[in-house]
């Protein structure tokens, strides 16, 4: 075994003793986000700093915390706060969350990223439904000894995103009356935001939003065996030519505005599963 593997399954003993149940469901839930956990019963709190081996996320707009309860007929966790390269953690380290829910039995992920838009079609406060990614952080979770308890040594990302979990969204936001997006992720390691240059360049290649996590954590979960549905809120509109830069606080007020309707979208989701 693994030190990592080791250091994951300690996590996931120390969570099992404070929870008692096998949550199917996992929830990740980025900047400005923490009210989209309202729709869930969050029955115990854990703090990241008494988790053994468990990161601690230094984002201020992160709450750091997991939050356990059930959702509907499932048990689930959240984390609420995510962990990003820019912090200086690595690959793995950022991922090490995922691979304590997988320890758990988490066998669906469900996050929700703040994100800049790329698409001029797209607004401030739109939700878009990831259907795909692009890695450009520079990292991948899965370099170095392989765990094949979790999962085989070259994974396929054909359908990275459940495309049966994208239909259940879609079909929540329309009865709901919730307008969505679709499109395709392109992560980045930051913390320095995109030039002109590259956000020509990210369009170009195909990137309908741009943000600093999320790709590292999917990779994982899917190596994992999880089935994965992401949400990305639009806070900011990065279109050459008509840039305006946005503040922290400009991007927490936009997410925090759209929390409810991804709330309500999630809660809708979970009553089909």
């Amino acid at each position: 075994m693994t030190p990592y593997k080791e250091q994951a399954e300690q996590a996931a003993a120390w969570i099992r003793e404070r929870f008692g149940r096998a949550p199917a469901l996992g929830f990740i839930f980025g900047t400005g986000l923490g009210a989209s956990v309202q729709t869930l019963k969050a029955e115990t709190s854990l703090d990241y700093a008494d988790i053994p081996n468990f990161p601690v996320s230094t984002v201020q707009s992160h709450e750091g915390r997991l939050l356990c309860g059930t959702a509907g007929d499932h048990a689930f966790v959240a984390l609420q706060g995510r962990f990003h390269l820019y912090e200086g953690y690595s690959a793995k380290q950022i991922t090490f969350p995922i691979r304590v829910m997988q320890e758990l039995g988490v066998k669906t992920l469900i996050f929700a990223s703040a994100v800049g838009g790329l698409n001029p079609e797209f607004t401030p406060g739109d939700i878009m439904i990831v259907e795909d990614h692009i890695n450009l952080s520079g990292e991948n979770p899965l370099v170095g000894e392989n765990v094949d308890a979790w999962g085989v040594r070259f994974p396929e990302m054909f359908e990275a995103y459940d495309n049966g979990l994208i239909q259940k969204a879609q079909s929540a936001s329309e009865k709901l009356d919730i307008p969505l997006r679709r499109g395709v992720y392109v992560g980045l390691k930051g913390p320095s935001l995109e030039t002109p240059a590259e956000m020509r360049f990210l369009r170009a290649i195909g990137a309908d939003a741009v943000g600093l996590s999320t790709v590292n954590e999917v990779i994982a979960a899917v190596h994992g065996g999880m089935k994965v549905l992401g949400f990305a809120i639009i806070t900011n509109v990065n279109v050459p030519g008509m840039l305006t830069p946005a503040s922290i606080d400009e991007i927490v007020a936009v997410a925090d505005a759209a929390s409810p309707r991804v709330g309500a979208i999630i809660n809708q989701v979970l009553q089909n599963l």
